[in-house]
């Protein structure tokens, strides 16, 4: 299937609204985005396209900037137009995919094939109009993305060499992340050894694919990976992770260690889970013990958490410009003050080792 001969951006790009190619063989699912999109002023549905073959004219006729694509459709699956499209020429691209265990593996699969983030799609096109501001939010974090500078730097392999027995067992590692998040915590835990305090990760990520992408984590990584249940308690050579749509709350257990409790209150930063929610309870019963990391994303979810963490003695570290796909939540903690050190991702898991060594020694 060939797909493009030509450029697809302009001059004009940062200057006119973002143009969006929707490509969905359900014409309710197709409707109900555009609708979706539509309430945003700084996004124009410019086109769309009931399969990847339609798909592939309205790429060359329009233009597009930002395409939300379907995974499950006639004649060609949605995952193999992506890995087409990315191999002839990258567009940013949001997954749009059923909240089913297969529409979760075929959706992290995406992200590892090349697509900027993924909305989970729900049944029926009022339930599609609900998530219309998570959607906006999305396309316009995926317009703005960089993945080259994540394929960069994901084929190089970097030694970790502190001993388990250097660290403490009332230390803990925090990490949130959010556009690109999926790929870079792909890259950065099994880079990290055994033996490590707890872990906690915050992605943003929809309801059902969480547990997905830490089911992949798990199998990558020296030590467990896995969903956070409400009331879990914390141990070495565990990481949890958030589930879709829960907050995740720090706890102090009697005597030594910590829990993690999960909550449904509002959301922050129009999301849920919040890095910030994740990183304010850290500060509060962590403190200095914490060693926290805010990747790549947009906006500004995790930078008032992570000066929290900052003030209260907790080592800092935001992930640089130049391996983000999406420098918004390293930026926000950064001029904030709030990063103790900024590093490409390539350059934080010695920087994790060095920070929980020198912690351990308090």
């Amino acid at each position: 299937m060939t797909i493009l001969t030509r450029p697809l951006f302009g001059n004009s790009a940062q200057t006119r609204k973002i143009r969006v190619l929707v490509v969905d063989d359900s014409a309710l699912a197709r409707r109900a985005i555009v609708d979706a999109l539509s309430h945003d002023a700084a996004i124009e549905v410019v086109g769309v396209a009931s399969d990847p073959y339609v798909a592939r004219d309205r790429i060359l006729e329009l233009q597009p900037d930002v395409i939300t694509l379907d995974l499950e459709m006639p004649r060609m699956d949605g995952l193999t137009f992506l890995r087409i499209l990315q191999e002839h020429h990258p567009l940013p691209v949001v997954v749009v995919s059923s909240l089913t265990q297969a529409g979760s593996e075929m959706a992290l699969a995406a992200l590892e094939a090349g697509a900027i983030d993924v909305i989970g799609k729900p049944d029926g096109s009022r339930s599609l109009g609900a998530i219309a501001r998570q959607l906006a939010h999305v396309v316009k974090a995926a317009a703005r993305s960089q993945r080259s500078r994540l394929r960069e730097v994901v084929n190089e392999r970097e030694a970790v060499g502190v001993a388990a027995e250097s660290y403490s067992d009332k230390q803990i590692l925090l990490i949130g992340s959010s556009t690109g998040g999926v790929e870079a915590l792909r890259y950065l835990l099994p880079r990290l050894p055994a033996g490590l305090p707890p872990i906690v990760i915050v992605q943003h990520i929809p309801a059902h694919f969480s547990r997905t992408m830490a089911e992949h984590l798990n199998a990558l990584c020296p030590y467990q990976v896995r969903e956070a249940v409400d009331g879990d308690d914390l141990r070495s050579g565990l990481c949890l992770v958030a589930p879709g749509d829960f907050h995740l709350v720090l706890t102090k257990k009697a005597g030594r260690g910590f829990g993690v409790r999960l909550t449904r209150s509002p959301p922050v930063h129009y999301c849920r889970p919040s890095v910030d929610v994740m990183f304010r309870s850290g500060a509060e019963q962590a403190g200095a013990n914490a060693v926290a990391l805010l990747l790549t994303g947009m906006g500004s979810d995790g930078a008032r958490g992570m000066q929290l963490l900052r003030g209260a003695g907790a080592r800092t570290i935001a992930e640089s410009e130049e391996s983000c796909v999406v420098f918004g939540m390293p930026r926000a903690a950064i001029e904030l003050g709030a990063a103790e050190q900024v590093l490409p991702l390539q350059r934080m898991p010695q920087a994790v080792l060095r920070a929980l060594a020198e912690g351990a020694k308090r």
